[in-house]
């Protein structure tokens, strides 16, 4: 089994491991900051599990010129990180009552979100659901991929 995984090979990886720390997001034009964010996810005797919207939820969300990386991509990137365990792509058009449904799938014993996360109450939610603890990592000082691509597009006029 690969890193890229669905949530029924994640419930059989749960049986055997001691807890999940979950992270969602992006990750398109993956930069330091993300890295960051990762690394400071990362707990020892853990699985870090990333959830990694798709196409149609980063389109909605950064606009019509995005993803720069289609959903595969970005997980055969982030599946290469020594430092993540297994990535779930999730489906277009998730809803709340989606996203609530698959934590309580996972049941991760530990949230972790940046900082200013515009969701973050919606993750704390989502923390309680399960009895999960919501770790807020600080946001790195490095330029976000929003400010990387408008950069790399004013090169280009």
């Amino acid at each position: 089994m690969g890193k890229i995984i669905n949530l029924n090979q994640l419930a059989d990886i749960k049986k055997s491991c001691k807890k999940i720390v979950l992270v969602g997001g992006c990750f398109d034009l993956f930069h330091i900051g993300h890295l960051r964010f990762l690394e400071s996810s990362r707990n020892t005797d853990a699985v870090l599990v990333v959830l990694l919207e798709s196409d149609e939820t980063v389109k909605q969300l950064k606009g019509s010129d995005r993803p720069i990386h289609t959903q595969t991509e970005r997980a055969e990137i982030l599946s290469h990180l020594d430092l993540i365990d297994f990535v779930i792509l999730l489906p277009p058009e998730m809803k709340d009552l989606d996203y609530l449904a698959i934590i309580k799938t996972i049941k991760p014993e530990i949230i972790s979100v940046t900082e200013f996360d515009p969701m973050i109450n919606k993750k704390q939610l989502q923390a309680d659901l399960v009895s999960a603890k919501l770790i807020i990592i600080p946001k790195s000082k490095a330029p976000s991929t929003s400010k990387i691509a408008n950069i790399l597009t004013k090169e280009q006029v």
